[in-house]
């Protein structure tokens, strides 16, 4: 795990390539290095920043230059043994033990044809003395980032859009959609970006920069092909040992030069691979959080720390307890100067303050669960939308009647929540809609309506921008199972957007790398054969992860109430963050620029005070916004108006 950089016919090349490399130093602690060639009438410049996980030597040092091929990479070969084998078996001698060297060779061998055998997660240039072309790849599923940035022949890149920020001088702007997208979502989808000009390379895609000036483009990999192929697998009868995909998958991920834990929530995932990981390494760490009682209270939160204790015992694990009593308003702008564009999932603290107790013990590699819940159909909406269809058929007088009872409830009192009342009125919002418009508003933040009565009135069109994309999303598929069409929607928009792009972020801030054995190649080849009515069976979701896990796990674990690897949002907003809530309503930036409408704006913040509704999460994403904001424009040394 590394941060990566470079320019292509970029003027003043060396020098911004510098810059870029010195941003993502919290990357890369382990070592720095830079590449300068001719190209045509300009140079191209690759820089590197180095976490050493795999050959720890100077073998593994970044740019890597042999045979008149250079490479600067970000990511971890979990296949590279099988690979390294086949090339020296065809004459090709290595100098280490590193995957880069692995990656190179490949590249000299198949070129952009080595890109679907790789099983694992990278973003890369490399570039080629002979013809002057270099090319830019993205892993299958998006685990690691890469932004870019073009101005006429010129092509700028970097693992962190701060990077790219940090040396156009203030130049960039602000995208108003991205913005539109990220009150919606409380992320940024990978489609957009938070900068105009700016962009993330497509998961699973290649860009080719030619001296000539030509750029050409390619995709190696499609989601939305896998998902049919497994429908058609699904078709023949074909039933995937899942227990075994997922144990061979842990295995390759276990695979480092270096000390590696895992994340320990005590729920189904996180406890299915750690119990693995032990297996294989005996007596391995493990990470897990608690809060302070009294936001845990007030929270209505899951006692999840008893379950990982349990496991812990049972799997010999060396559990590390961190208790989260941050101070928030301290963690907030770090935070978000962190995350790049404005994320608003409160996950992104506990990653990092994780990340950084394995850190100060030298961990510098975990194993998370993330993915499962995405690809399983785990989530709460996935059987909330299966519950929508059931609920439809009840007669409308009566599903009217429990709405308006529902709605009088409060979600909290002063001194704690009702999770199950916030549950109750989240579901009867989106349980009367169509399937497209259902699934969408389970998981984002506001309706239409709601959204545009936030937003300047200018930004009606971007708004309905932003909900057709997602509608087109979702409707690109072959398949005829609604529990799948929510998975496929989920690791197309939501697992990168969000899920995978903050625990990049958050762990790489803390020098640390992450990695996700249920986002693999063939897990994710497995979890599309598997039927939507495997994944979610009666009130249980997940349920084939569940029958596979059993092989490991006792019931108590499997079958336990799923938990939230989130934060006491109410308890921060009730008592930490409500004068920042007031400052930011009555004199912030996104008001004051017209962005935002302060009367929607306090709305929110009364009804929430007042428990009606819960808003916590609505409230807590416009202060990662405004601080995102503030620092975006302060680059531009001004404040753009949202007023046409």
């Amino acid at each position: 795990m590394c941060g990566i950089a470079g320019t292509y016919r970029w003027p003043d090349g060396k020098v911004v390539t510098d810059r870029l490399t010195d941003t993502l130093a919290h990357r890369g602690p382990d070592g720095a290095g830079r590449y300068g060639h001719a190209v045509g009438d300009g140079e191209v410049h690759l820089g590197h920043r180095r976490l050493s996980i795999v050959d720890l030597s100077e073998t593994g040092a970044q740019p890597m230059a042999s045979g008149g091929l250079v490479l600067t990479y970000n990511g971890e070969l979990y296949n590279a043994p099988e690979l390294r084998a086949e090339l020296a078996a065809a004459g090709v001698r290595f100098r280490g033990t590193s995957d880069t060297e692995v990656l190179l060779e490949a590249w000299r061998r198949w070129g952009t044809d080595c890109l679907p055998r790789l099983r694992g997660m990278f973003a890369f240039g490399i570039f080629d003395e002979r013809t002057g072309e270099l090319v830019l790849a993205r892993d299958q599923l998006g685990i690691k980032p890469l932004f870019l940035l073009r101005r006429g022949e010129g092509l700028v890149f970097a693992s962190e859009l701060k990077a790219l920020a940090s040396v156009t001088g203030g130049s960039l702007e602000v995208d108003h959609g991205a913005l539109v997208a990220s009150l919606l979502y409380y992320w940024v989808p990978d489609s957009r970006c938070a900068f105009r000009e700016a962009e993330k390379l497509p998961p699973g895609s290649w860009l080719r920069c030619r001296p000539d000036g030509r750029v050409d483009r390619g995709r190696f990999w499609h989601l939305k092909d896998v998902a049919a192929e497994g429908r058609e697998r699904a078709l023949a009868g074909e039933r995937p040992d899942l227990a075994a995909i997922v144990e061979e998958s842990t295995r390759r991920h276990l695979l480092a030069d270096v000390p590696v834990a895992t994340f320990l929530s005590g729920g189904l995932d996180s406890s299915y691979l750690t119990a693995l990981a032990a297996r294989e390494r005996p007596g391995i760490s493990a990470y897990t959080i608690g809060f302070r009682a009294e936001d845990a209270r007030f929270e209505a939160m899951p006692d999840d720390l008893r379950y990982a204790r349990q496991v812990a015992r049972r799997f010999g694990v060396d559990l590390h307890e961190i208790e989260i009593a941050p101070d928030v308003l301290d963690l907030l702008p770090r935070m978000t100067y962190h995350l790049d564009e404005p994320i608003g999932d409160p996950a992104a603290i506990n990653t990092f303050l994780i990340c950084s107790a394995a850190r100060e013990a030298g961990v510098k590699v975990l194993l998370s669960g993330m993915g499962a819940d995405e690809l399983f159909a785990g989530y709460r909406k996935h059987l909330a939308n299966v519950m929508a269809l059931r609920y439809q058929r009840v007669p409308r007088p009566v599903r009217r009647g429990l709405s308006a009872v529902v709605d009088r409830l409060p979600v909290a009192t002063a001194r704690r929540g009702y999770r199950s009342v916030r549950f109750a009125k989240r579901f009867l919002s989106f349980a009367d809609l169509p399937e497209e418009t259902a699934f969408r508003r389970s998981y984002t933040m506001y309706d239409r309506e709601e959204l545009l009565a936030l937003v300047d009135p200018d930004l009606a069109g971007t708004v309905d921008d932003v909900l057709t994309e997602h509608a087109d999303v979702y409707a690109d598929n072959e398949l005829d199972d609604f529990v799948n069409r929510m998975c496929l929607g989920d690791a197309r928009m939501f697992l990168p957007g969000l899920n995978l792009a903050y625990t990049d972020r958050s762990s790489m801030a803390a020098s640390t790398e992450v990695r996700v054995p249920y986002v693999d190649v063939e897990v994710v080849k497995a979890a599309f054969t598997v039927p939507g009515d495997r994944k979610i069976v009666g009130r249980q979701g997940k349920a084939v992860l569940k029958e596979a896990a059993l092989s490991v796990l006792p019931r108590e674990i499997v079958y336990r109430p799923k938990g939230l690897f989130s934060a006491p949002l109410r308890a921060w907003m009730s008592r930490d963050l409500a004068p920042l809530v007031r400052e930011v309503i009555h004199d912030g930036e996104l008001v004051r620029s017209g962005f935002l409408r302060r009367d929607a704006l306090a709305r929110l913040a009364a009804e929430d005070a007042a428990g009606h509704r819960d808003h916590s999460k609505h409230l807590w994403h416009v202060l990662t916004l405004e601080y995102w904001y503030r620092g975006a424009t302060a680059k531009a040394d001004q404040t753009p108006s949202f007023t046409a």
